[in-house]
This record gives structure tokens, C-alpha cells and sequence, in this order.
């Protein structure tokens, strides 16, 4: 499994399966080969719906928008 974390609070989100991690590094810009944080808002999160998004993936996103402009994604494959 695939950990998500809010980067600023450290908190975890939730799981997600590696297709899910998948489908994050193919729709977001990553500044390294190393990348492992995503900026994340409303109209990525509306764009991630119409375009395949799991419906798992999104109600973790979703939670952790929370009507904030913006959250800053953290992935990891262990739990923190």
C-alpha cells in the first residue's frame, strides 16, 4: 500500500493502491525523479473526477481539501 500524508501537518490521510500512486505521478508535474509531494485543489481534484480517477483516491482528496484552497500531498510506501 501507498501512505498519503498532509505535508504540512503530517497527518495521514489515507491508503492507496499502487494504481492510485500511479495515476497521481501520471497527472502531476514532478519537479525530480524524486518527487513525492503533490499540490493538490479544487480544480485538480475536479479534473481527477472526470478523468478516471479511483473513487477511493478521491474521497481521500477530497477529505483532505476540506474547503481549504489548496493541500500539500505527501506519499510514502511505509507508514510514518
Amino acid at each position: 500500500m501507498v501512505y498519503l500524508y498532509n505535508k504540512s501537518t503530517g497527518d495521514l490521510l489515507g491508503e492507496i493502491s499502487e494504481a492510485d500512486l500511479q495515476y497521481l505521478i501520471d497527472q502531476m508535474e514532478e519537479e525530480s525523479t524524486k518527487d513525492q509531494d503533490y499540490s493538490i485543489t479544487s480544480m485538480e481534484l475536479a479534473y481527477f473526477r472526470e478523468h478516471g480517477a479511483s473513487p477511493e483516491l478521491i474521497s481521500i482528496l477530497s477529505g483532505a481539501l476540506e474547503g481549504k484552497p489548496e493541500v500539500i500531498i505527501l506519499w510514502s510506501r511505509s507508514r510514518e
